[in-house]
């Protein structure tokens, strides 16, 4: 009997160091809702940096009209704009037919996550995910939250949790970005609402549009409530989709310093604590000064780096020349300078976040396919030189100026570098097929530069065998470009040092 007391003691003792040290464990890893509290927080983990192609998708219920832009839902209410003439011709007059008719006839009957998910997996992309909600403030997950989502209106499905569940079964991460900060009707009351002033608001207030509507669901989806309410809607927005969805990303669009301060501090706060519950390495972003650098990646809209940084970026850039949602009239780019685009961005520590453009029935058109197949291709023989890669001492050279603009448009004679993380592996990467036979200097590499970290073993055309002429010397470093398969987008040598 004495022994059992003294072995139930020993047992209550060690439950007791546990739960005490483990509570204190988690204590100390808690984050609060301050920025220096947040600020702990690794903002750019590993598989983040090592990622570098991810995919998004505005579409939504201006997916209906297809016309102008995402921005529909807003221009359609203005004179001035080529949407509104168009809704007048096509739909009638906006106090008759609002943006909330258009929500019935975004049925996506053709959606189907698992071919959405082989396309993005084929395409090379190791993370991907919806436009949570855009300015419009319709929601594309099933929620409690907001009426107006696409599980009880509209599709009547939860698109985000089929493409989680699609996803997961890929090992692709999950991305959710949101844009509706700037959905509360801040120009109530301003005499001129079609004015600069009433710009910080989606929708425009007008007496006689639905936006300012009395009846209490119209009110949430056109953002004409009180300012409280809306903060709070903000954040339980979120956070419902953080409970349900897990993502791995929230991506954050502008007029984010809109929302107060202790709410933003508040969903940071509650977001990361759910990551490190279900032990999740997360990526917060943001634009402009909107939240600290100190625990969030910067993201750059439609811009690049001009030179090599080093914290990771990403830069959220778009298939097409100009809407982001699908139009009547949209042109895509060519995949060698959306691959181009990549690659730079790459090579001075970015990454790439894709935006496509499906149609509202669901499908994805078939030139955007074709470019998404083609870099899908190219990553697929020459991904070693993308993935799991830093950023080398200096991002390349060549003839074409380093711009802050994601089309520019380079020649084989353009030169990118990326190092392997174990350093072991120095690609270099010409923007085209370079000239057989032809000798290149590249000064980088030369010893009073920025010499190699150890003697070089070898270089090759990567994906063959084929070993390539070199010469080192005290000024500089030259390469001859060999007789063999070249790719006309983006050729790719692979310097193999012998390490320690």
């Amino acid at each position: 009997m004495a022994r059992k007391k003294i072995a139930m003691l020993c047992l209550s003792t060690a439950i007791f160091c546990f739960s005490f040290f483990s509570t204190g464990s988690a204590q100390t890893k808690k984050y609060k809702s301050t920025w220096e509290s947040l600020s702990q927080h690794e903002k750019a983990p590993e598989w983040f940096k090592d990622a570098k192609f991810g995919i998004y998708f505005h579409w939504g219920v201006y997916s209906v009209p297809a016309f102008g832009s995402e921005w529909y839902p807003r221009n359609m209410h203005l004179p001035d704009r080529k949407e509104y003439k168009h809704h007048l011709k096509t739909y009638g007059h906006p106090s008759r037919f609002g943006y909330h008719d258009f929500v019935p006839l975004f049925k996506a009957e053709h959606f189907d996550s698992e071919e959405w998910a082989d396309l993005f997996q084929e395409a090379g992309a190791r993370f991907a995910g919806p436009v949570a909600e855009h300015h419009d403030g319709f929601s594309m997950w099933a929620s409690h939250v907001n009426p107006w989502n696409v599980k009880d209106k509209g599709p009547k499905r939860d698109i985000t949790g089929e493409l989680a569940k699609s996803f997961k079964k890929r090992r692709i991460k999950l991305i959710t970005t949101f844009h509706h900060a700037r959905l509360l009707q801040r120009n109530v009351g301003l005499e001129d609402w079609n004015g600069p002033d009433s710009y910080d608001s989606h929708y425009p207030y007008h007496p006689d549009y639905p936006t300012s509507s009395k009846d209490p669901e119209l009110r949430l989806l056109y953002g004409n409530i009180p300012d409280d309410q809306f903060y709070k809607q903000w954040k339980k927005k979120i956070i419902e989709v953080i409970d349900n969805y897990h993502p791995d990303i929230i991506w954050f669009d502008s007029w984010l310093n809109l929302i107060p301060e202790n709410i933003r501090q508040e969903l940071c706060a509650y977001y990361l604590n759910s990551a490190l519950k279900r032990d999740k390495n997360v990526v917060i972003t943001y634009k402009q000064v909107d939240l600290p650098k100190s625990f969030c990646v910067l993201d750059i809209e439609k811009g690049v780096a001009l030179d090599r940084t080093d914290e990771t970026w990403v830069t959220d850039d778009t298939l097409s020349w100009g809407s982001w949602c699908y139009t009547q009239d949209i042109k895509i780019k060519p995949a060698k300078i959306v691959l181009h685009s990549l690659i730079d961005i790459v090579s001075k520590n970015g990454v790439l976040l894709l935006n496509i453009s499906p149609k509202a029935d669901g499908s994805i058109p078939d030139n955007q396919k074709k470019v998404l197949r083609t870099i899908g291709k190219w990553l697929k023989k020459y991904g070693e030189a993308i993935y799991n890669t830093q950023a080398w001492y200096v991002y390349g050279f060549g003839p074409t100026k380093s711009s802050e603009k994601t089309t520019t448009v380079f020649s084989s004679k353009d030169v990118r570098f990326t190092w392997s993380r174990d350093g072991k592996i120095i690609y270099i990467i010409f923007l085209g097929k370079p000239e057989q036979g032809k000798k290149v200097e590249l000064r980088s590499f030369g010893i009073h530069r920025y010499p190699t970290p150890s003697p070089i073993k070898r270089i090759t055309l990567l994906g063959t065998d084929i070993q390539v002429e070199w010469e080192l010397n005290d000024y500089s470093f030259y390469l001859t470009i060999p007789d063999g398969p070249k790719n006309d987008m983006a050729t790719v040598f692979k310097m193999e040092l012998k390490g320690e």
